[in-house]
């Protein structure tokens, strides 16, 4: 028999001081965990109107959820789902276009990149906020961390856009600062990453819309350091930038304007774990420790959760799982639950 040993569940009030020493654990840079006491309940506060359909527009919903050690009960990570970004507050970022530049009289012809302040996703769904506590990392955790995402957006369709994208972060050292914030950034804001980061997450970005430059800022005219690290993502991000691209997302040549971390986006319809997921009927049964993993979730809101463990299709539409699994996802025999098994592809 094959128990789950962690549950992905809608956060609650009382999850604060979990959240806040995951703010802490997370870094510079990790704008959607700021250390910040205020904001971290107004975003608990958001989530469980999210989960409960309490919100005034579908897209201003903010799910966010956490990873449950069932043994101890103790929140181990995070991760969350913006229904709508760039709806209450712009949405900036940088686009990479590229400019020809041609002079018969010179015999020169060439192209250069340039990055043009952008807010073109708004209404886009947007993907973040995972992060989990060292000890956990590894073993299929972040997978299922990460994919409880797709499966929410499976659930509950109608409360996400059609369009999807994420946002990793760039390079930043321990003690906040990014070669592309300091190069490109710092010389118009006047101040340090970690304050306009830390303003990014606290007011509407309006200072964003005062201070930046208005203008396109050619690549090349940029110091080697900032130009290296546009469109890189942080090296604790790497693995999460393989499991979005698993997924089907892809670099769009947009990044963010503070550190310069790449932004990924895809259909929904398209993400690998919303199309491979179906419906079906989850009976009790004996299932092999060592069998092939899954992921089961419970389906709906505004309990709902999800666990990775072994299961066994008995049927198109129907599977068994251990005992253990109903207890975690909240659910009885005979009910229906939502699957993914990974396939071979």
């Amino acid at each position: 028999m094959s128990a789950p040993g962690h549950v992905i569940r809608p956060s609650r009030l009382d999850d604060f001081d979990a959240l806040m020493d995951l703010a802490e654990l997370s870094g510079p840079g990790f704008t959607s965990l700021p250390v910040n006491e205020a904001l971290l309940r107004k975003r608990l506060s958001a989530s469980e109107k999210a989960f409960l359909g309490k919100v005034d527009q579908p897209q201003t919903g903010k799910f966010l959820m956490m990873l449950e050690d069932l043994e101890t009960s103790q929140v181990m990570g995070c991760c969350a789902v913006k229904a709508g970004v760039g709806v209450d507050q712009p949405f900036f970022n940088y686009r990479i276009i590229t400019l020809a530049q041609a002079s018969q009289a010179a015999d020169r012809r060439f192209d250069m990149d340039a990055l043009v302040l952008t807010n073109e996703f708004v209404g886009f769904t947007e993907v973040g906020t995972l992060f989990l506590r060292p000890e956990v990392r590894g073993a299929g955790v972040g997978r299922l961390t990460a994919q409880a995402r797709y499966l929410l957006m499976a659930a509950a369709p109608e409360a996400f856009s059609t369009q999807v994208l994420a946002e990793l972060r760039g390079v930043v050292d321990e003690e906040g600062g990014t070669p592309f914030w300091d190069c490109l950034g710092r010389p118009f804001f006047r101040m340090s990453f970690p304050e306009a980061d830390f303003l990014s997450a606290v007011t509407d970005n309006q200072f964003i819309l005062d201070l930046m430059p208005k203008y396109p800022i050619y690549v090349d005219l940029l110091p080697p350091e900032a130009r290296e690290v546009i469109g890189r993502c942080h090296s604790q991000g790497v693995g999460a930038l393989k499991l979005l691209e698993w997924e089907g997302f892809r670099f769009e040549r947009v990044v963010d304007i503070f550190d310069g971390g790449p932004l990924v986006k895809c259909e929904r319809q398209n993400i690998r774990t919303v199309r491979e997921s179906r419906i079906v009927t989850l009976n009790e049964g004996i299932v092999e420790a060592d069998g092939p993993p899954g992921l089961i979730s419970s389906d709906r809101l505004p309990d709902f959760r999800v666990v990775s463990v072994p299961m066994e299709m008995t049927g198109d539409e129907t599977a068994i799982a251990d005992a253990g699994v109903f207890a975690a996802l909240q659910v009885k025999p005979g009910e229906q639950v939502r699957v993914w098994t990974r396939s071979e592809a």
